[in-house]
C-alpha cells in the first residue's frame, strides 16, 4: 500500500476532479505540517517567552519570505519541467532537469548567505523595528539564514517530487520533520532557554532531515530517471529553462514579500501590540490559505502532465473542476473563521484584548479566501502550462499598484490626534482589496488564454 501510495502518478488519465483531489490531500496535510513550523514557533514563543517575542518572531516572517524567492522560483521552474517531461515520458530530461537544480540551489544558498548575513541588523533599523524586539527579531533571522540550505533543499526537491505526480512522500517527510521541529522547539526554548533563537535553531534543524529524506527518496525512483553525479554538470539549456520559468514565480515571491516588507514598516509604527496581533492573524491566515496553495499546486502538475501529454481539453475541464473545489473548500474554511475566530486566536497568546484584535481583524479578511480560491487555481493551471510570467504580472499590478497605496492611503486620511498614524485596519483591508482583484484579473487572462501557447514540451 505505501509504494503504491509514494509512486508517481500518471494524471493524463482518469477524472480530472478525482486525480487532482487524490494528489492534493496529502499535499495539503503536508502544507499544514509545514505551517506548523512557523505556528509551532509562534505558539512556544508567545507562551514561554511573551508577546514581544511573538512579535519579534513575526516581524522576521516578511524578511524570511523575501529570502526565499531564489528558492521559490528555482522550485516552480523545476515542478514545471519535470511534470511536462514526465508528461511526455522523456528520461533524460527529467534526469539532467533534477540534476540542475540542484546544483543551482547549492550555488544560490551559498551566494544568499553571504549577502543576506551583513544586512540584517541594517535591514530591521530601515524598517522601523521597535527597540524593544529588535534583537529577537535579528537572533531569529541570523540562524534561519545561516540555516538556509535544509529548506531550500526540501522546497525544491519535494516540488520535483510532486511535479512527478507523488504528494504523498513528500507529506511522509514533512511530518517526521515537524514532530522534530515540535520536539526541538519545546526543550530548545522552554527547556534550554535559548530564547526566540531556540526556535529558528528547531525549524532550521527539521528542514534539514526533511530535505535529507527527499535525497534518498530521488536516488531511488531509477524505474523513471537516471540519478547520478554526471547530471549534477550543469546544463546551459535545463539551466536557462529553469530560470526562464522559475524567474517570473521567484519575482512574484520578491513583488509580494517587498511589499509585506514596505506593509510591515507601517505595521511596526501601530506598536507591539498590532504587531503581536499581526503576527497571530497571519498564523490563522497560514491555515486558512492552505488549501488554496495545495488546489494550485495539484493544478500545476496536472496542467503540466497533460500539456506534456498534448492534452489540451483535459487541462480546460480540471480548470473547471479544480476551481470549483477549490472555491467551495474555501468557503467552508471562512465560515469556520467568523463562527470559531476568537477561540483560534486564543491558541497564540492568552492577552484577551490582543484576542479581541486579532479577532476583528481577521474578519475583514475572512470573505477574501475565496478570491484567493480562484486566484491559485487558475494561475497553477497557467504556470503548469509553462506562462509562469502572466501571474507575475497580476502580483505586480495588485501588489505594487493596489495594496500599498490602499494601505498608507488609509492610514493617512485615518490621522487624528489620538491615532497619530491612523486606522490599523488599513493593513487588512488593502489586502482584502488585492485578493479580490487579483482573482478577476487571473480569471480574464485564463479566458483570453494565451497559457495554452507556453509548453516546453513540442
Amino acid at each position: 500500500m505505501l509504494k503504491k501510495l509514494s509512486a508517481p502518478t500518471d494524471m493524463t488519465v482518469g477524472a480530472p476532479w478525482k486525480s487532482i483531489i487524490m494528489f492534493t490531500l496529502p499535499m495539503l496535510i503536508g502544507n499544514i505540517a509545514q505551517q506548523l513550523y512557523s505556528t509551532v514557533d509562534s505558539i512556544v514563543v508567545g507562551k514561554y517567552i511573551g508577546d514581544n517575542a511573538l512579535a519579534a518572531v513575526g516581524s522576521a516572517g516578511p524578511i524570511i519570505n523575501m529570502i526565499l524567492v531564489l528558492f521559490i522560483g528555482i522550485s516552480a521552474g523545476a515542478s514545471i519541467m519535470v511534470s511536462q517531461y514526465f508528461g511526455a515520458k522523456n528520461r533524460k530530461s527529467l534526469a539532467y532537469t533534477i540534476g540542475n537544480c540542484i546544483t543551482v540551489t547549492a550555488a544560490a544558498c551559498v551566494i544568499l548567505v553571504v549577502i543576506a548575513v551583513p544586512l540584517i541588523k541594517p535591514v530591521l533599523a530601515w524598517l522601523n523595528t521597535p527597540d524593544t524586539i529588535i534583537d529577537g527579531c535579528a537572533d531569529y533571522l541570523m540562524i534561519s539564514v545561516i540555516g538556509v540550505a535544509g529548506l531550500a533543499y526540501y522546497n525544491i526537491l519535494s516540488g520535483i517530487i510532486r511535479g512527478l505526480g507523488d504528494s504523498f512522500s513528500a507529506l511522509i517527510y514533512l511530518l517526521v520533520a515537524t514532530v522534530i521541529n515540535i520536539v526541538l522547539d519545546i526543550v530548545f526554548v522552554a527547556y534550554v532557554g535559548m530564547g526566540v533563537g531556540g526556535a529558528a535553531l528547531a525549524t532550521v534543524i527539521a528542514q534539514a532531515v526533511s530535505s535529507v529524506l527527499c535525497v534518498i527518496k530521488l536516488a531511488k525512483m531509477g524505474e523513471y530517471f537516471d540519478f547520478g553525479v554526471k547530471y549534477l554538470k550543469p546544463v546551459a539549456s535545463y539551466v536557462k529553462t529553469i530560470i526562464r520559468l522559475g524567474l517570473p514565480s521567484g519575482a512574484t515571491q520578491a513583488i509580494f514579500s517587498s511589499a509585506m516588507i514596505v506593509v510591515q514598516s507601517l505595521t511596526n509604527q501601530f506598536g507591539e501590540q498590532f504587531i503581536a496581533a499581526n503576527v497571530v492573524i497571519m498564523r490563522v491566515d497560514g491555515f486558512a490559505m492552505l488549501p488554496n496553495f495545495s488546489f494550485g499546486m495539484a493544478l500545476t502538475t496536472y496542467a503540466g502532465q497533460n500539456v506534456g501529454a498534448g492534452l489540451y481539453d483535459r487541462v480546460t475541464e480540471g480548470a473547471k473542476q479544480g476551481t470549483l473545489l477549490a472555491v467551495g473548500t474555501s468557503a467552508a474554511i471562512t465560515g469556520i473563521i467568523l463562527l470559531f475566530g476568537k477561540s483560534l486566536m486564543g491558541v497564540f497568546t492568552d492577552t484577551q484584548e490582543l484576542v479581541d484584535m486579532s479577532y476583528r481583524l481577521m474578519k475583514i479578511l475572512a470573505v477574501g479566501y475565496i478570491a484567493m480560491a480562484v486566484t491559485q487555481a487558475l494561475s497553477g493551471i497557467m504556470r503548469g502550462a509553462g506562462d509562469t510570467v502572466t501571474p507575475m504580472v497580476i502580483s505586480l499590478i495588485t501588489t505594487i499598484a493596489i495594496r500599498i497605496p490602499i494601505a498608507y492611503g488609509i492610514s493617512f486620511l485615518t490621522r487624528t490626534p489620538e491615532l497619530p498614524v491612523g486606522r490599523c485596519e488599513c493593513i487588512q483591508i488593502s489586502l482584502l482589496m488585492t485578493w479580490v482583484i487579483g482573482a478577476i484579473l487571473t480569471a480574464i487572462f485564463y479566458r483570453i488564454g494565451k497559457w495554452k501557447t507556453k509548453a516546453i514540451v513540442k
